[in-house]
């Protein structure tokens, strides 16, 4: 090999830093995603192997089309009963948002955090699980608790840790726990809920025992290693845990990018551990 500099003809390199399209503040633009027709895709069976759900983790599972009606393979059926009651969460749990939110705005409370917009991610989810499933949720799933039934004046009570705290005050404001409603204590540590999960899932299959576990994160916790471990024991196996990745675009401060969203869907990751996968519009409660 001929001696040279080092370097010598050969191309720089560059490192890349992903740069968002839009920071908040700004007018978003969404229309170039692909988001397909309502009822399009087919669904497999359950029990298919992970390998059959790889397009479902690349297009967009949606139900509710703009006529307001429901279409396709994927449409659950609910009855009407059922419908008012998802979308009376809904609204519960967006009011609640706002009144809570307006009280740390005031001071009255040291930290809150919001769903608007993500109701449909959590409630729709919960009322799919049996009552005793275990979910093992983040910051931003209050509305399980309401769909299941626990008290709001509990929640209020956390929230202040007032005298009425079942916690006394050794949680942080939302970081909710209730055993008698199969809802693990809320972690302010991102993703640490996915092994918590996975493990009880395991646990649950080694006792014979019928209940699964649900868990949920957002697309920036997938970067953590807690989610990576978690996926490797859910494969290795076979726990009977969901894990549901809730992607808003943003992770507090920086964007999906950092996580990875700019090579493929966050879904796609379950490809790559052996795990069957689904890409959901989150803001389809039948879906």
């Amino acid at each position: 090999m001929a001696d040279r500099p080092q370097g010598h003809n050969k191309p720089s390199l560059e490192l890349h830093v992903p740069e968002p399209k839009f920071r908040p503040g700004d007018q978003a633009d969404f229309s170039h995603i692909d988001i397909g027709e309502a009822g399009a895709l087919a669904r497999p069976d359950e029990a298919c192997e992970a390998k059959e759900t790889l397009p479902l983790c690349y297009d967009l599972i949606r139900v509710l089309g703009e006529d307001n009606k429901a279409h396709g393979p994927w449409d659950p059926k609910l009855d009407p009963d059922t419908l008012r009651t998802m979308l009376s969460h809904f609204a519960q749990v967006r009011a609640f948002d706002e009144r809570m939110f307006r009280g740390q705005r005031q001071g009255k409370t040291s930290f809150y955090m919001k769903c608007t917009g993500e109701e449909a991610t959590s409630i729709s989810a919960a009322m799919a699980l049996a009552s005793d499933d275990m979910v093992f949720p983040s910051y931003r799933q209050q509305g399980i608790l309401l769909a299941r039934g626990y008290p709001m004046i509990e929640m209020i009570n956390q929230i202040y840790s007032n005298k009425g705290d079942k916690l006394k005050g050794r949680q942080l404001p939302i970081m909710y726990s209730s055993r008698e409603h199969s809802f693990f204590s809320i972690s302010g540590n991102l993703a640490t809920q996915t092994p918590q999960a996975v493990g009880w899932a395991m646990a649950s299959a080694i006792k014979n025992d019928s209940r699964i576990a649900a868990t949920w994160v957002g697309e920036g916790s997938t970067a953590e290693g807690d989610f990576h471990s978690a996926c490797t024991f859910a494969a290795v196996y076979n726990a009977p845990v969901i894990l549901n990745v809730v992607n808003n675009q943003w992770a507090i401060s920086s964007f999906s990018g950092f996580a990875g969203a700019e090579r493929t869907t966050f879904a796609a990751r379950a490809l790559g551990y052996g795990l069957a996968g689904l890409r959901v519009d989150g803001n389809d409660p039948l879906a």
